[in-house]
């Protein structure tokens, strides 16, 4: 399913015939899709599909049981968590898990590390961060425990962006926020794309994820159900009500 995506351009990330468990429950069956360099892949699904567990199978958090991971044609499905974080991968990891005891500076300080062999992005530092975000600058020596729910979202991909990723993985970012701050927050994640970074955005809410993506995945039940480009799902006259419930 994934070849199509691969004719694009490099393959930032590829998903190959991914098996994964949570103890006897077979939670993703053969889940394939890429993503390509310098594009955004949208990650469609309903609750349960499987879109988080492709998330923590990427960064190591989950092994895989069948199949194979790789990064720019690099295989990392067996690596650790901290050797997949320094071939370049990031997570903004669904309910933030920003550490509320520290500042916000030194969120993102303890989060730094230098850019990888094959960057091709200017360094993020606490600057660049703050520079993105002015909000998080005006508090950077406030305890993240007190910043409201979009400014603890904005410090979780700035913590991410501070690892300098070629990759990032963005699970459920408009979860649990105003939409003004949704608003905030995607046309954050726009710049980010239009930077050329490589980004798969996990999402519930299919409108966010198709004004801002290149190509679309969908997940059904543990197995990838559609891939496609926003507008080919809209010129196939593919019912996303089948796969995403109500929309």
């Amino acid at each position: 399913m994934c070849d199509e995506l691969r004719k694009r351009g490099t393959t930032a990330l590829g998903l190959h015939e991914i098996d994964a468990f949570y103890g006897d429950s077979h939670i993703l069956q053969k889940v394939s899709f890429a993503l390509g360099e310098g594009r955004l892949l949208g990650l469609l699904g309903r609750n349960g599909a499987g879109k988080s567990t492709c998330m923590n199978v990427v960064v190591g958090l989950l092994p895989a049981r069948g199949g194979s991971v790789e990064v720019f044609g690099v295989d990392i499905t067996r690596l650790q968590p901290e050797m997949i974080a320094a071939r370049g991968i990031a997570l903004v990891p669904q309910g933030r898990r920003i550490f509320k005891s520290l500042t916000v500076r030194e969120n993102l300080i303890v989060a730094a590390r230098p850019p990888g062999p094959g960057s091709r992005h200017a360094p993020w530092t606490t600057d660049t961060v703050f520079g993105m975000f002015p909000r998080l600058a005006e508090r950077k020596h406030q305890i993240a425990a007190h910043l409201s729910g979009g400014e603890q979202q904005m410090l979780a991909i700035g913590r991410a962006l501070m690892a300098n990723p070629r990759v990032l993985l963005m699970d459920e970012p408009s979860e649990g926020l105003a939409p003004q701050i949704v608003a905030d927050v995607m046309a954050t994640i726009r710049k980010l794309k239009e930077s050329g970074l490589s980004i798969v955005l996990v999402e519930q809410n299919p409108r966010l994820v198709l004004d801002i993506a290149d190509d679309i995945a969908i997940l059904n039940s543990g197995r990838v159900a559609v891939v496609s480009t926003p507008a080919d799902l809209s010129r196939e006259g593919i019912d996303l009500t089948q796969h995403l419930g109500v929309y």
